[in-house]
């Protein structure tokens, strides 16, 4: 009885063992299956939770695609990985499709989706100002980001909306937009033009 007890186990933990071969064999195979997809991204941002979730969770290899994430600060930057092909997609404002095509290039760039629907911008002053209104902002230096980019245009095309006079405002295209922050920091600027994380850590 002891003898048949100690073969059904041995059995039993055999096909176990093949059993889990089996399953990692396939998930090899199955990974190796996988289409690898370079994703250039113009920044890192809590407003791009779900993409993130997504490639966490798995969700994109469960629709056979392995997603390489690359942070690519601006725009332009990013036109010019993918018309370079140094990744196969970018994650970034519209403009930066019309730019290359006024620019007659042989190759477009092809927007086919959004990501977001809001833009997630915010102004940060230096001195605290109780009761704050845009009309604050006039003539007082502002830095917004590159004169093109799309975090300057829609902080301008807000401003408008609410009818503030754009001529008396002192607007900075100096800094690029990943360098805001710091540049502010380093005391540039009255008011400036930020995104959601970087206002949340570093406003004043």
């Amino acid at each position: 009885m002891k003898k048949v007890l100690i073969g059904v186990i041995t059995l039993l933990v055999l096909t176990i063992c093949i059993w889990l071969g089996y399953k990692i064999t396939l998930k090899k195979e199955n990974n190796n299956d996988l289409i690898k997809v370079r994703l250039a991204e113009v920044t890192h941002s809590s407003f791009y939770t779900p993409l993130y979730v997504a490639i966490e969770k798995g969700y994109f290899k469960d629709e056979g695609l392995d997603i390489e994430l690359i942070l690519t600060p601006g725009a332009d930057k990013v036109s010019a990985a993918v018309l370079s092909n140094d990744v196969d997609l970018g994650f970034a404002g519209a403009e930066s499709a019309i730019y290359v095509y006024q620019e007659q290039e042989k190759d477009y760039l092809q927007i086919f989706a959004g990501l977001t629907k809001r833009d997630g911008q915010f102004i940060v002053s230096r001195q605290k100002i109780d009761n704050f209104s845009l009309n604050d902002l006039l003539n007082k230096e502002i830095l917004v980001g590159r004169q093109t980019g799309m975090p300057a245009l829609n902080f301008l095309n807000a401003l408008k909306n609410n009818n503030i006079d754009l001529d008396q405002i002192n607007a900075n295209y100096a800094v690029e937009f990943a360098a805001l922050s710091g540049t502010f920091i380093g005391g540039t600027g009255e008011f400036v033009n930020l995104f959601d994380d970087s206002t949340r850590k570093r406003s004043h």
